[in-house]
């Protein structure tokens, strides 16, 4: 039973008492579009009963990622006494919105029940398209479900997010990941005809290890894998060439979020001038597919900000990792990066010059403009000339001991950027 709180705050208390049929799961419009296998999907569904799937709808804690996220929404739909209806942001338009937004009025006008929209992927659709749910959230019309593998506080509109309650689906565990990929085995050697191979069980057990440290606490990539892997073994028995084979692309993928938890995970190991752990961090950046010049963007910007004035050498190497690697791109410059990550952690480390910029900021926020001395402005003409431009001006060279000049207005003089 979904809780009066859950979703818009808008549910009646009491709306679990009816004893609504469960309605029949309809087929989803993208399902045949999908990359995993049929019989991944059916070992999935087939999964969402079992001990993993206990106590997922709590709201302060979070639930695990195994459960696939569109059987959930529906599960939880099917508990509220109301008419089920399901889209894709993926391949739908706002037209298809503005339909769906109809027929929910027909079915609440017919049925006399609110109707529980789940939006796959809700993440695709834009501002705008998120908006025409807004107004139906808020009076209670719709009970609105979505499901996204990014951070909806980056993706979705403030407003409707302000009215729903967000489930976090985390990573699993490696143990229940390993148990999900040896069934997944079991029901492929079943399906196939296949007895069991030799060392039994326990060949099973390491196999699906692997896959488990393989897949990131992602029980859709783990049983994929084992889809990909089963077929391309030898009378099913699975190896660790044919787990090679399915991974013809690396799998530790991460989303928007987990993007710049490692980006600021390397730029702090960098400034704290752990050597190792940089370069831990920067191995999973580039393993999980990220684009190298965004990388060497950012070790651009360290060299500045975080070795600056201690060793004025770290930005011209910086800067040549980059033209390095925009020359020859991946995989080859993943070792130019390595040198470039390595020496700034060693380097001496300096902020001097990054804290006083920022100090000029904040006056420059704080405070108006202060007019260029006029000693010191440009005097191209004689106009400028007569107004006093330049008047005054020391040429430095043309001295041998420091020239006694200001370089600031009056109203500036006793400011001090640096420490």
């Amino acid at each position: 039973m979904v809780p009066s709180w859950y979703i818009n705050g808008h549910l009646d208390r009491d709306c679990g008492k009816a004893d609504t049929p469960k309605t029949p799961k309809r087929p989803r419009d993208h399902e045949e579009a999908s990359a995993t296998p049929k019989k991944a999907r059916h070992t999935k569904s087939n999964g969402m009963k079992d001990k993993e799937s206990e106590n997922i709808y709590s709201p302060t804690r979070t639930v695990a990622s195994s459960q696939n996220q569109e059987k959930i929404s529906q599960d939880q739909a099917l508990d509220i006494p109301s008419s089920p209806l399901e889209m894709s942001a993926v391949v739908q338009s706002s037209q298809d919105v503005k339909k769906f937004i109809d027929e929910a009025f027909n079915i609440t006008a017919l049925t006399k029940k609110r109707v529980v929209l789940f939006i796959d992927e809700i993440h695709r659709f834009n501002k705008l398209q998120q908006d025409t749910f807004l107004p139906y959230v808020e009076r209670g019309q719709i009970i609105l479900i979505g499901a996204t593998t990014e951070n909806p506080s980056f993706k979705l509109n403030g407003a409707l997010l302000s009215r729903c309650r967000t489930f976090v689906l985390d990573k699993l565990e490696d143990e229940v990941i390993s148990k999900i990929a040896k069934e997944a085995i079991a029901i492929k050697r079943k399906d196939a005809g296949h007895g069991d191979p030799e060392g039994g069980d326990e060949a099973d057990r390491a196999i699906a290890g692997c896959v488990a440290r393989l897949c990131d606490g992602d029980a859709r990539v783990a049983i994929n894998i084992v889809d990909i892997a089963y077929d391309a073994s030898s009378g099913g028995v699975v190896t660790e060439d044919d787990l090679n084979q399915a991974l013809q692309r690396s799998h530790v993928l991460y989303g928007q979020e987990e993007h710049y938890d490692l980006i600021s995970a390397l730029h702090k190991s960098v400034r704290g001038s752990d050597d190792n752990a940089a370069l831990y961090w920067l191995g999973r950046m580039l393993t999980g597919g990220d684009d190298p010049l965004y990388i060497a963007r950012r070790l651009v910007r360290m060299a500045s900000e975080d070795i600056g004035l201690a060793d004025n050498s770290a930005l011209p190497l910086a800067v040549a990792a980059f033209q390095a690697c925009q020359q020859i791109g991946m995989p080859e410059c993943d070792t130019i990066l390595a040198h470039c990550v390595t020496y700034l952690a060693r380097a001496p480390k300096s902020v001097e010059s990054y804290k006083a910029y920022n100090r000029v900021k904040a006056v420059l926020q704080q405070q108006r403009p202060w007019p260029v001395p006029l000693h010191l402005r440009n005097a191209p003409t004689k106009l400028m000339k007569n107004l006093g431009y330049g008047k005054d001006y020391k040429y430095n060279p043309d001295y041998d001991e420091p020239v006694d000049q200001d370089y600031l207005p009056e109203e500036a003089k006793d400011i001090r950027f640096f420490d």
